[in-house]
């Protein structure tokens, strides 16, 4: 599961309470931005295994603070936490918490079994990345679901829109296909992490970009 995270985080801005469409895909990958940190520093790790699963040869075996339960719910609750300090919104707050914690619920369904409840066994997934199959049109129809669903419930306000929505199509395609049939990482290295980090941070300006355009439609 990539781009497919941020598909809570579109049909969640169309809340009228809910925080800016960029906060949000900051919020869907969240859980990822905070593992792919703690990978650079070694306190999380995983490896490179070819043909781990058929779709990503990621063993994600170490990885208790951001893909346990327990751990995504901390990140939850401090991203509600921030949202709640600058802004005073409540139910801005549990939404993006919400987003947070959506993560790890999507992961579980396509993950090989390494997700935990709180950091130790048993290990969790339904392993839908050996099913390339289902995988894959499920994403796809996830995302870009989400987004006709998020113009559906908005207007434009800017003659940038229809540029914004491009973009970030654009954008979303390109790390989804780069995803699944570029090559092959050799080791689970710096400029892997830096690489996911500045893709996740890109998705999240460009859904900036779309939220400065558009508003929510009156009721």
């Amino acid at each position: 599961m990539f781009i497919g995270h941020f598909a809570p985080a579109m049909v969640a801005a169309t809340h009228p309470k809910a925080p800016g469409l960029g906060t949000l895909f900051v919020a869907g990958q969240l859980v990822d931005f905070g593992f792919f940190g703690l990978a650079l520093f070694g306190i999380e790790n995983f490896r490179i295994v070819s043909g781990f699963t058929v779709m990503t040869p990621l063993d994600l075996y170490d990885m208790p603070y951001t893909h346990s339960l327990l751990g995504s719910g901390v990140w939850a609750l401090g991203f509600a936490l921030l949202i709640w300090l600058f802004t005073r919104n409540k139910t801005g707050a549990l939404i993006g918490g919400a987003v947070v914690l959506s993560h790890w619920l999507l992961d579980l369904l396509v993950h090989a079994p390494d997700l935990t409840l709180a950091g130790s066994p048993p290990k969790l997934g339904f392993g839908l990345w050996d099913y390339p199959a289902i995988t894959m049109p499920l994403e796809l129809i996830m995302t870009f679901g989400a987004l006709a669903f998020f113009v559906f419930r908005t207007r434009s306000t800017a003659p940038r829109s229809k540029l914004a929505l491009v973009l970030l199509v654009i954008l979303l395609l390109a790390f989804q296909l780069i995803n699944w049939f570029g090559p092959e990482p050799e080791a689970a290295d710096m400029a892997m992490m830096i690489s996911a980090l500045v893709a996740f941070a890109l998705a999240a300006l460009a859904a900036a970009f779309v939220s400065r355009t558009r508003t929510l439609k009156l009721a």
